[in-house]
C-alpha cells in the first residue's frame, strides 16, 4: 500500500508539474528578455542615462543665464492739508483741502544676462569630467549586464544539469519498477525467494524519491530563472541543453585583447581620466574669471494729482553692459590644498590601476587554467560513461541468465545513473567556467552562446 502510494504521488508530481513542457527556450531569447526585463539592468540603463542627460551642453555652464522680472505695485490714499492761521479774503479760515481715493501704479519689467567669458578653464575641464563620468557609467551599466548574463547562464545551465538528471531518474526508475515486475513473475513461479521482490520495491522507492527531489529542484530553479528574466514565475518551459564550446584559437585570441576589452580595466582608466581633469579643475582657482553682464528695464509710474502738483506719468527705459574681472589672488591657501589632494588622488588611481591590472592577469590565468581542467574532466566523465553503460548492459545480460545477484546488478546500474550526473555537471561546469573566462577577457556579450 505504502508503495503504491509513492507511485501515485510521483505520478500527480509529474503531471501537475511537468506535463505541459512549454515551449523551448532559447539561450539567445533567455539573453534577450534579461536585458529587456531584469530589473537591475533597468536600474543600470537608467543611471546611465541621467549621466548622458548631465553630460549634455545644458549642464556644462556654457551657455548664459537670463533672468527676467516684472513687477506692479497699486496705492490708494486719502489726504487731508489743513492751513492753521490762514485768512482768506474774506476774512474768514481757510478751509482744508481733502484728496479722497488718489490711485497710484507702478509697473516694471526688466531683463539681466550673466555669461562667464573665461574661468581659467575650469568649465571646459569641469564638461570634459561629466562626459567622462557619462563613459564610465556605461561601463558600469556593461558590467552589470554582464554579471546578470553570467546569473542567467549559472540558473539556465542549472535547469539543463536538472533536466538531464530528471530523464536519468526516470529512466533507472523504470529499470527498477521492471525488475519488481520480473522479481514477482520468478517468485510465482518458484524461481526466487519473496527477498528479491522486496530488493526491487526498496530501490523503486529509492529511485522514486531521487526523481522527486530532483524535479521539486526542477520547478524551483525554474522559478528562479524566471525571476532573471522578469517573466511570470510559473511561466512552464524547457532549455536547450546542447553545449558548444568555443575553439581554441579564438579564446586565445580573445585572451591577448583582455587588456583593450576587461570592463574593470576600462572603468579604471576612465577613473584615471577623471582624476586627471580634477586637477586640472583645481587649478583653475589660481586664474582670473571675466564675466560678461547685461540688463534692460522698464519702469512707468502713474502719479495721481495732489495738493500742490497735478498727475502724471512718468516712464523710464535703461539698458546696461558691463565686463568684470575676478581674481582671487590669495584664498589663505586652499586653492593649493585642493591641487595638491587632487594629485595624491591621482597618483593613488595609478596605483589602483597597476593593482587591477595584475589581479585581471591573475584572474584570466586562474580562469583558462580551471576551464582547461574541468574541460579535461568533461572528455574523462564522457569517456566513464561509455564504460559504465558497457558494464551495465553486460551486468543485465548476467543478470538475466542469473549469473549475477540482484545487489551486483543494483550496483552496475547506480554507478552508471551517477556516471551519468558527474558528465552532466561536469559539462555545464565547464561551460561556465568558459563564460567566466569570457567575461574577464570583455567578451561575454560579444561571443556565441
Amino acid at each position: 500500500m505504502r508503495q503504491i502510494k509513492l507511485q501515485w504521488l510521483l505520478g500527480f508530481f509529474m503531471v501537475s508539474t511537468i506535463a505541459i513542457n512549454g515551449q523551448l527556450l532559447r539561450k539567445d531569447q533567455a539573453v534577450k528578455l534579461t536585458l529587456a526585463n531584469n530589473f537591475g539592468i533597468q536600474i543600470a540603463n537608467n543611471l546611465a542615462d541621467i549621466a548622458e542627460n548631465s553630460s549634455g551642453m545644458l549642464n556644462s555652464g556654457y551657455l548664459p543665464s537670463i533672468t527676467g522680472d516684472v513687477g506692479a505695485q497699486y496705492q490708494n490714499a486719502s489726504t487731508t492739508a489743513s492751513f492753521p492761521g490762514v485768512i482768506t479774503e474774506n476774512g474768514v479760515p481757510r478751509p482744508d483741502n481733502v484728496i479722497e481715493g488718489a490711485e497710484t501704479q507702478r509697473y516694471n519689467a526688466g531683463l539681466s544676462l550673466n555669461y562667464t567669458l573665461f574661468d581659467g578653464l575650469g568649465r571646459y575641464y569641469s564638461f570634459k569630467s561629466l562626459k567622462e563620468r557619462y563613459n564610465l557609467s556605461k561601463l558600469q551599466a556593461r558590467e552589470t549586464i554582464e554579471q546578470t548574463v553570467l546569473q542567467l547562464f549559472s540558473i539556465y545551465y542549472a535547469v539543463a544539469r536538472l533536466t538531464e538528471n530528471k530523464g536519468v531518474l526516470e529512466e533507472a526508475l523504470k529499470i527498477s519498477q521492471d525488475r519488481v515486475t520480473r522479481a514477482t513473475y520468478q517468485y510465482k513461479y518458484g524461481q526466487n525467494t519473496k527477498l528479491q521482490i522486496l530488493n526491487a520495491q526498496v530501490d523503486v522507492a529509492n529511485d522514486s524519491i531521487n526523481l522527486l527531489n530532483v524535479s521539486q529542484q526542477l520547478v524551483t530553479t525554474k522559478r528562479d530563472l524566471n525571476l532573471v528574466m522578469n517573466r511570470e514565475l510559473e511561466e512552464e518551459f524547457v532549455v536547450d541543453t546542447t553545449v558548444q564550446f568555443i575553439n581554441e584559437m579564438s579564446l586565445e585570441t580573445f585572451i591577448a585583447t583582455a587588456q583593450e576589452n576587461n570592463v574593470a580595466l576600462l572603468q579604471n582608466e576612465r577613473t584615471l581620466r577623471l582624476n586627471a581633469y580634477d586637477v586640472k579643475i583645481q587649478k583653475s582657482g589660481y586664474l582670473p574669471t571675466v564675466g560678461l553682464s547685461g540688463s534692460y528695464g522698464w519702469n512707468q509710474t502713474r502719479n495721481p494729482p495732489g495738493i500742490f502738483f497735478p498727475g502724471n506719468i512718468a516712464n523710464v527705459g535703461a539698458f546696461g553692459a558691463g565686463v568684470n574681472l575676478r581674481w582671487n589672488i590669495f584664498d589663505g591657501g586652499s586653492t593649493m590644498v585642493r591641487v595638491k589632494n587632487a594629485q595624491l588622488a591621482l597618483e593613488n588611481q595609478e596605483l589602483v590601476k597597476a593593482q587591477v591590472v595584475a589581479e585581471v592577469h591573475r584572474d584570466i590565468a586562474n580562469a583558462k587554467t580551471n576551464y582547461t581542467n574541468r574541460l579535461t574532466i568533461f572528455e574523462i566523465q564522457q569517456q566513464n560513461v561509455l564504460t559504465n553503460e558497457h558494464n551495465f548492459a553486460r551486468s543485465k545480460e548476467q543478470y538475466k541468465l542469473g549469473q549475477i545477484n540482484s545487489i551486483a546488478f543494483r550496483q552496475a546500474q547506480i554507478n552508471l545513473t551517477n556516471a551519468k550526473a558527474s558528465r552532466t555537471l561536469a559539462k555545464y561546469e565547464a561551460k561556465l567556467a568558459e563564460l567566466q573566462l569570457l567575461q574577464l577577457t570583455g567578451q561575454l556579450l560579444n561571443s556565441p552562446l
